[in-house]
């Protein structure tokens, strides 16, 4: 029985193995499944070094058990999972060395082919308190599909783009849960809705079905949804499930939506696009000598550089919000300075101030999916900073 739906958000409430087995036999096939199990590591207790505090104990469902019981564990929700996906689709399981070993193997037993293990780097990750071994500052994401004789998806193209052209790694730089996801409430091994975003841009379309079979808070669905995606989700707490259903109804609301997609879509290293507004004629002459040119200061002579600029990969050209392109700078993160005499030299005649930043560019435009909305009244001629996925 389905325990709360919301268009495209449902969520069941119950034992994992048993409602996986009743979606399989109502024949339901996701396009894509992310699972987030237990990862065996509990201890049951909590320890103090110092001033710091470390619980090791997030539950009885994540208890350290014997290897045979946690490896037939995985081996029973994954063969559900299999059963329960497209066989274009792909399936990602999140864990660290206590237990993502097992769900590799009981992959490879189940006949899954294993595409890639990502390695999820915390550059926020909190201090280990023993003083025996490194800091554990990672988890490990495998990402798998069917069987081998199958093809997925994978949207290669769009994850290269937001790497800055350049293929992108399985090693992923991304922080740990922020502030703003958890003004709810937070699950004890919440993921943050920016790894969730790269992993639905990665292997999934628009009005795909993802499904989650360790829901907790909702993360996956919050994700998917704001990306309309349509999403199941399943989880035996309802304590979590209430918290994930606080998260779906905060984002009904238009303004909560746009502000938490806007948090989600950015990341610390992602690539970014400076929007420029030119009129014709000066536009066509930007393309036709590759250089665009914007106000770098005052009749002083002060430079005004906004912050992301360091990471400006990409320039998209305008007319009043129509006629836009896309470009590769020719040196990603770097501008030149000049002054208007260097500027007349190439047919451009600047006559608002002394000083210009100047970015060369590709002038071969690059075909980009969607446009952002440039038509912003007055603010559609100022010059603006964006992330790439914008574009996407």
């Amino acid at each position: 029985m389905i325990y709360y739906k919301n268009n495209n958000f449902i969520l069941y409430h119950g034992d994992t193995m048993c409602l996986l087995n009743q979606l399989k036999q109502a024949n339901y096939q996701a396009d894509m499944i992310f699972a987030d199990p237990p990862y065996f590591l509990s201890k049951g207790f909590t320890i103090k070094s110092g001033n710091k505090t470390k619980c090791f104990d997030k539950g009885e469902w994540d208890r350290i058990r014997p290897l045979e019981e946690i490896n037939k564990f995985n081996k029973e929700w994954l063969s559900l999972c299999r059963d329960c996906l497209k066989d274009n689709g792909t399936i990602w399981v999140s864990g660290t060395y206590h237990n993502i070993y097992s769900v590799a193997n009981c992959m490879t037993q189940l006949g899954y082919k294993i595409l890639n293990i990502i390695v999820w780097q915390k550059p926020d990750a909190p201090t280990t308190l023993s003083h025996l071994h490194f800091n554990f500052s990672a988890e490990y994401i495998i990402w798998a599909r069917k069987d081998k004789k199958h093809i997925h998806f994978f949207n290669y193209e769009l994850m290269n783009q937001l790497n800055g052209g350049k293929r992108m790694s399985d090693v992923w730089n991304i922080p740990t849960v922020g502030s703003w996801e958890k003004h709810f409430g937070k699950h004890p091994t919440q993921k943050p809705l920016r790894l969730l975003y790269r992993i639905i841009l990665a292997s999934t379309k628009e009005n795909d079905s993802i499904l989650d079979p360790f829901a907790g808070s909702c993360t996956t669905g919050i994700a998917a949804n704001l990306l309309k995606r349509n999403f199941i989700g399943i989880d035996q707490s309802e304590e979590f499930l209430a918290l994930g259903i606080k998260r779906k109804e905060e984002i009904c609301d238009k303004i909560a939506a746009k502000k938490i997609f806007q948090k989600m879509s950015e990341n610390p290293n992602e690539i970014m696009v400076i929007i420029n507004h030119a009129r014709e004629n000066l536009r066509k002459l930007m393309i036709q000598q590759g250089i665009c040119y914007l106000r770098a200061g005052d009749s002083k002579g002060s430079l005004l550089v906004t912050p992301g600029f360091e990471r400006i990969h990409y320039l998209l050209l305008h007319t009043n919000g129509n006629n836009a392109n896309l470009f590769k700078l020719k040196t990603p993160g770097h501008f030149q300075i000049w002054t208007k005499e260097n500027l007349t030299q190439y047919g451009f005649h600047p006559e608002h101030a002394p000083y210009y930043i100047v970015l060369p560019f590709e002038k071969t435009p690059i075909p980009q999916i969607q446009l952002p909305n440039l038509k912003e009244r007055i603010n559609t001629f100022k010059p603006k900073i964006k992330p790439l996925s914008d574009f996407y």
